[in-house]
């Protein structure tokens, strides 16, 4: 049985979650560098001081932030993986990277905080790793769904040599992930998973503007051609 919360206690969640949708307010308009609790503050009408009852710091406040937009987009992928189980590899993949793109340009200020420059003077703790993780994974699990079920092309051209140092890297990888993929269609799975974002990144900061008209267009080819790397069928 849930514990009962308290009337403070709700009023403590409802205050906590005003300051955190009041920061993403000011994400979305000022950047994060900008973003600070005094400025939180005064626009909730609450002094300066009692926020820190609620949030111990501008760095506190950030990861708070970080951990939601990554939970948020973990969950968009995650789910988007579940709904295309029994659908070709291929097809999986590129439907998840849609679904990633569609999140991230519906939300380009989120996405700048988790994949755009470093906010200076913060770093980020420990807590941010596991949600940091939860797309990734969930575009890795239909490379090992397609392993499991025999439907990754056998590769036939020359294998890249790789130093022992990240062949462990590799290794240490694939335990955590419970992934069954020799060296170098693990590093294809790397590759393709930065250039998926390296992509989405280029369009959601306009690096692609004057390049290209049709970015729904380019992303999906190129989703396409990564999920074909890969071996994906």
């Amino acid at each position: 049985m849930a514990a009962h919360k308290t009337a403070r206690d709700r009023a403590r969640e409802e205050i906590t979650r005003e300051i955190v949708e009041e920061a993403k307010r000011q994400l979305a308009e000022q950047g994060a560098a900008s973003l600070s609790l005094r400025s939180v503050a005064r626009q909730l009408g609450m002094v300066s001081s009692a926020v820190y009852r609620y949030v111990a710091s501008r760095d506190e406040l950030l990861t708070t932030l970080i951990i939601e937009a990554y939970d948020s987009l973990g969950e968009t992928a995650e789910r988007s993986a579940s709904a295309s189980e029994g659908e070709p590899p291929i097809e999986r993949w590129v439907a998840a990277a849609r679904a990633v793109r569609a999140w991230a340009l519906e939300r380009p200020h989120e996405y700048g905080l988790l994949y755009g420059a470093p906010v200076p003077g913060y770093a980020a703790p420990e807590d941010t790793v596991v949600p940091g993780t939860r797309v990734s994974r969930a575009l890795i699990g239909i490379v090992r769904d397609a392993r499991n079920a025999g439907q990754i092309r056998r590769r036939t051209r020359g294998h890249t040599p790789l130093p022992d140092r990240l062949r462990d890297d590799f290794e240490a990888l694939r335990a955590d992930l419970d992934l069954v993929l020799d060296d170098a269609t693990t590093l294809e799975v790397l590759l393709a998973w930065t250039q998926l974002f390296g992509l989405l990144s280029f369009e959601v900061f306009g690096q692609t503007r004057n390049v290209v008209d049709d970015h729904e267009a380019l992303f999906e080819a190129a989703a396409r051609a990564m999920g074909r790397h890969v071996g994906l069928r």
